[in-house]
């Protein structure tokens, strides 16, 4: 597992390549799809944090989600601030919040 900097960018660079992701989905318990990520431009940075997430932990629950909002570093603060300005940083929180556990299907590309 990495060591999540305070910075976003320099956590970016020590996540694995999603260039061969389509997307990321999450499920609920019963396997429903709740939120996608899609490997496209303004998304990248948080598809490449749930597939570490995915490679790194069993399912997202709140020690995951805690370690996830670490990793989205300067950008966390922001969506604390600014609810729905970051909707991928914005789950994490309900989850540490309280809100059920999520199931992370890495769609390859």
């Amino acid at each position: 597992m990495i060591q999540p900097t305070p910075k976003f960018k320099d956590n970016l660079a020590l996540l694995p390549s999603i260039d061969s992701l389509a997307r990321i989905e999450l499920l609920d318990a019963r396997e429903a799809v709740v939120a996608t990520i899609e490997n496209k431009p303004g998304k990248q940075g948080s598809l490449a944090v749930y597939q570490y997430l995915a490679q790194s932990f069993e399912q997202l629950d709140a020690t995951a989600a805690a370690h996830g909002v670490d990793v989205f570093a300067e950008h966390t603060e922001d969506a604390k601030n600014r609810p729905g300005a970051h909707p991928n940083i914005d789950l994490l929180l309900a989850i540490i919040d309280g809100g059920a556990p999520l199931t992370i299907r890495v769609i390859a590309a």
